[in-house]
């Protein structure tokens, strides 16, 4: 099983070229992945006809420790994607002390009822990730995207391959972060998981003729003549490497 996360319905469409079993639909990647618009879950729902389709519910960047308000706008978002078809959606919240505030995870597992849930990576931001794991499990998740506590998962997978074995079949574990063509398949050696989570984009030239040196939309120094998009050629490189 293989998903992909996609910054767009232009990567959703290339995604389901490519042969992925799953999108995740992120706006705001460079931040981590935080919800995107109506408008673009609406879209990618209308042209993901042969893929699921997951939806962060990530208010901001950031930490993972979240208000009262801002689990209620998580929980509106929840709404909406159930209004529009939306297969599953991906959320999680921790405590201060780093680990996993039942009370807020468990509101949001009721308000998703009858989709399908995904932990993500606020689990390698726990501080003991064997418990975190237990209290994943406890609350119905039907699985958790985890670099193994690293910043790549290709770096973390002793963790993965541990928490393997202790899930024992109870839960999901999907690997995520950095995970290419180059490095699936020992990944998948390694740790003995079946789910993997990669994006596999590649920078496309903007159309744009002129761009003004002096003004950066965001952070100062990024290449913003460039649009990163996953394309239809790298996913079905990567789900062939798992293949042969």
């Amino acid at each position: 099983m293989v998903e992909v996360c996609a910054n767009g319905v232009e990567s959703c469409i290339a995604a389901q070229e490519g042969g992925t079993d799953r999108v995740e639909l992120c706006a705001s990647i460079p931040e981590g992945g935080t919800t995107p618009s109506y408008g673009e879950i609406k879209v990618a729902r209308c042209v993901l006809t042969t893929t699921r389709l997951h939806v962060i519910i990530r208010p901001r960047g950031g930490d993972f420790l979240y208000t009262d308000l801002e689990v209620e706008r998580m929980a509106a978002d929840i709404a909406v994607c159930r209004d529009l078809g939306v297969d599953g959606v991906v959320f999680g919240c921790l405590n201060a002390d780093g680990t996993f505030d039942i009370e807020k995870n468990r509101y949001l597992m009721e308000c998703s009822r009858g989709m399908s849930v995904t932990c993500h990576r606020a689990f390698d931001r726990a501080a003991n990730p064997e418990q975190a794991l237990e209290d994943v499990i406890s609350l119905g998740f039907n699985r958790i995207l985890t670099s193994g506590q690293q910043p790549k998962a290709i770096q973390g997978v002793d963790l993965l391959a541990r928490l393997h074995r202790q899930a024992a079949g109870r839960i999901i574990l999907m690997a995520g972060s950095g995970v290419t063509e180059q490095n699936i398949r020992q990944i998948r050696e390694a740790t003995g998981l079946n789910e993997f989570h990669f994006s596999a984009r590649e920078p496309q030239p903007s159309a744009m003729q002129y761009v003004n040196p002096d003004l950066y939309m965001g952070r100062p120094g990024a290449n913003e003549a460039a649009l990163d998009y996953t394309t239809a050629a790298r996913v079905s490189a990567t789900i062939a490497q798992l293949l042969d």
